[in-house]
């Protein structure tokens, strides 16, 4: 375990921003987490626990200790005749341990291939594609308490998911650091393929029999077909979440926007697609530079090459304002700004 001084941060952000870490390490167990937690000249300084940066925008240099979590592993942990659980250590990337589950047939995960990030980022956005979201198939995690440097383990009410937010992202911000998740996988597979284009892209690939595969496969084929691969532009996917409004309000803009799409989430609530709203504002292929709304998909904000984070959080704030001005909404971030 080296402690190094002055890193970039371009490689470990999928924006592919340039920041500095003042200071950098890279864990690769709970015993090296524990030790670094535990040098005193290193105590009194800012943290920042970084996974697979597919969820932060960096608008500055960090000053204090970058954290890079590379926990590893993925093992059975218990199974029966329906269900098989697998424990995933936080520093596996998500999309690897989907395609260890499909390959696997363990049920359940496929519908949210090739999201970016790592395992223990996933619960605490309670991440969601096509239908399911985290909580759906969580049974527990484990993360370390940063005051006791106990581990401890939070299960399903413990965790308080809701829609891409869990208790991690609030009054335990900062407190924990999750080590790994354990998924409660079926062995027979309950499809879901209502939601989003999952249906026709089978029926175009010529799916005749539904498969765990076939299914991931239209999901890592509708993925790519709408999103950029931040290996070639920089991105955090999703930049902005999908907002709830009350029911009344979505009847007084269905008056006024009669092709407005909505997704019901009980009988007063429904969510409206935030890159509808975003699109319909005219941000959809704006670019200023080297940073823009890409040409695909206008809930991605996009660093052609050579923008920064301060660029990025500006343009955000104008899309925000736009759909705001127009169609009453606020929208909100999933991206972390640091």
């Amino acid at each position: 375990m080296t402690i190094q001084q002055n890193i970039s941060l371009k490689p470990y952000n999928t924006f592919r921003l340039e920041a500095t870490a003042r200071f950098f390490v890279e864990i690769n167990s709970v015993e090296e987490l524990k030790s670094i937690l535990q040098n005193p000249d290193y105590q009194s300084i800012d943290k920042l626990f970084l996974g697979g940066g597919s969820n932060i925008l960096l608008t500055k240099n960090y000053e204090g200790l970058v954290v890079k979590i590379n926990l590893k592993g993925i093992h059975k942990v218990f199974e029966d005749n329906s269900h098989i659980h697998i424990q995933a250590g936080a520093g596996e990337v998500w999309h690897e341990l989907v395609m260890y589950c499909v390959e696997n047939q363990y049920a359940g995960m496929e519908n949210l291939s090739l999201i970016p990030g790592t395992v223990g980022a996933a619960p605490m956005q309670n991440i969601g594609a096509y239908g399911v979201e985290i909580k759906d198939i969580f049974e527990e995690l484990q993360a370390l308490n940063l005051e006791t440097l106990e581990i401890e383990t939070f299960k399903l009410s413990d965790c308080h998911f809701g829609y891409r937010e869990s208790v991690f992202k609030h009054q335990f911000k900062g407190k924990y650091v999750i080590t790994s998740v354990t998924f409660k996988l079926n062995k027979v597979p309950v499809y879901k393929v209502a939601y989003g284009d999952i249906q026709k892209t089978l029926e175009e690939m010529g799916v005749k029999s539904l498969s765990i595969k076939a299914v991931s496969d239209a999901v890592i084929s509708i993925r790519k077909s709408k999103l950029p691969d931040p290996a070639e532009i920089g991105n955090s996917g999703s930049f902005f979440k999908n907002p709830e409004i009350p029911k009344v309000q979505y009847e007084d803009l269905k008056a006024r926007f009669e092709n407005i799409p909505s997704y019901p989430i009980n009988e007063t609530t429904v969510k409206v697609p935030a890159g509808w709203l975003i699109e319909q504002a005219g941000w959809k292929g704006f670019r200023d530079g080297q940073i823009g709304v890409h040409a695909r998909q206008a809930l991605v904000l996009v660093n052609y090459g050579g923008g920064t984070g301060e660029q990025i959080k500006a343009l955000s704030a104008k899309v925000q304002a736009s759909v705001l001005e127009k169609f009453g909404i606020s929208l909100s971030a999933e991206v972390n700004f640091i």
